[in-house]
C-alpha cells in the first residue's frame, strides 16, 4: 500500500487499517484524538536529516502541554527504520504522532502512531523561478507546541498552489511569523530575519541558519513586519519536507529583483549538500 499506518509497539511497528480513499499520511489521522506530531522526509530511501531534533521538539511540545509522557525514542527510531526500509516507494513522507488518547477504533491501545506516504518533492520550477505566498488569518494559540489539530485548521489554505504556494501567519502588530507548514526567512543585507518564540521553531530553519553562518550571514530573531517587505533583498521558506523554497513575492509585493536571490540559491544548494553528507538512518 502507498499509504501506511502503524502502531509503534515494543515488538515493532504493527500495521493498522487504512480507510478507502486516503490519499496521504495526514488524512490517516482524521477523526482520531489528536495530540502532537512531527513530519519529515527520507533521503536516499531510508535516511533522515535531523531526526533527533524532531524527537527533541516533540518532547518539548509534550512538556509544554503538561503531558507526563515522553517519546520512547529507541522504540520509535526502530519502528521508523523498519517501516521506511520496507516502504515500496523511492522516498517517503513520514509523520509520527503522540495522540491524546488511544485510538481504540483502530484496534490498538498504543497512542504513538507512525504514518508513511509517498514523498512528493517541490517542483523544480518553484525552485528555479521562486514562488508567491499570501497571508491567512490563521493563528497558533500556543506557537511553540506542534499540535496536530493545526493540520486540520490549515486545510482551507491548501499548499503548493500556483497562485499561493504557502500562506503566512501574521500577528496583530503585523509581524510575519511563519507559514502554515514552514518557516519564513527574510534576508536583509547579510542578516537572516527569523521569527522568535512567537512562531514554531523549525528544524530546517535551524539547519539553514547554521549553513548561513558559513556564508557570512548573521541571524536575528526578530520577526519581519509586513511594511518591511519592500526593504528586504531575498526571502525563502524552510521546512523538513520542502527544504529551501525561494519566495519572489508576498501578495503583490515583489521581493528584491523578483527572482530567487544569490544567497537563497547558495543556501538551497548548501542544504542539499548538507543532507547528502549528514542524513542518517533512523538507527544510524
Amino acid at each position: 500500500m502507498r499509504v501506511q499506518l502503524f502502531a509503534v509497539t515494543a515488538a515493532g511497528p504493527r500495521p493498522l487499517p487504512v480507510g478507502q480513499g486516503v490519499q496521504n499520511a495526514h488524512e490517516l489521522f482524521d477523526g482520531l484524538p489528536l495530540g502532537v506530531y512531527s513530519a519529515l522526509r527520507t533521503f536516499g530511501h531510508d535516511r533522515f536529516l535531523g531526526l533527533e531534533l524532531h524527537f527533541e521538539r516533540t518532547d518539548r511540545s509534550l512538556e509544554l502541554l503538561g503531558w507526563p509522557e515522553r517519546l520512547p525514542r529507541a522504540r520509535l527510531a526502530a519502528a521508523i527504520d523498519a517501516a521506511v526500509r520496507a516502504f515500496p516507494e523511492p522516498e517517503a513522507f513520514v509523520r509520527f504522532d503522540c495522540l491524546a488518547a488511544a485510538p481504540t477504533a483502530l484496534g490498538t491501545d498504543e497512542r504513538l502512531l507512525l504514518a508513511l506516504s509517498p514523498f512528493t518533492p517541490v517542483p523544480e520550477r518553484c525552485l528555479e523561478e521562486g514562488v508567491t505566498v499570501r497571508f491567512s488569518p490563521l493563528r497558533r494559540a500556543r506557537p511553540l507546541i506542534k499540535v496536530a489539530s493545526f493540520v486540520v485548521e490549515r486545510r482551507p489554505y491548501p499548499l503548493g498552489r500556483q497562485d499561493a504556494f504557502e500562506h503566512l501567519l501574521v500577528d496583530e502588530a503585523g509581524h510575519i511569523l511563519e507559514g502554515t507548514s514552514s518557516n519564513f526567512v527574510a534576508l536583509q543585507g547579510r542578516t537572516l530575519r527569523l521569527a522568535g518564540d512567537e512562531a514554531l521553531q523549525g528544524v530546517t530553519q535551524r539547519i539553514v541558519a547554521e549553513l548561513g553562518r558559513a556564508l557570512g550571514l548573521e541571524s536575528r530573531r526578530e520577526a519581519l513586519r509586513r511594511e518591511e517587505l519592500a526593504e528586504i533583498d531575498e526571502a525563502f521558506l524552510t521546512g523538513s519536507t520542502r527544504g529551501v523554497v525561494p519566495v519572489v513575492a508576498v501578495e503583490e509585493q515583489r521581493i528584491g529583483s523578483g527572482q530567487p536571490g544569490p544567497f537563497t540559491r547558495r543556501l538551497l544548494q548548501a542544504y542539499y549538500a548538507h543532507a547528502e553528507q549528514h542524513a542518517r538512518p533512523a538507527l544510524g
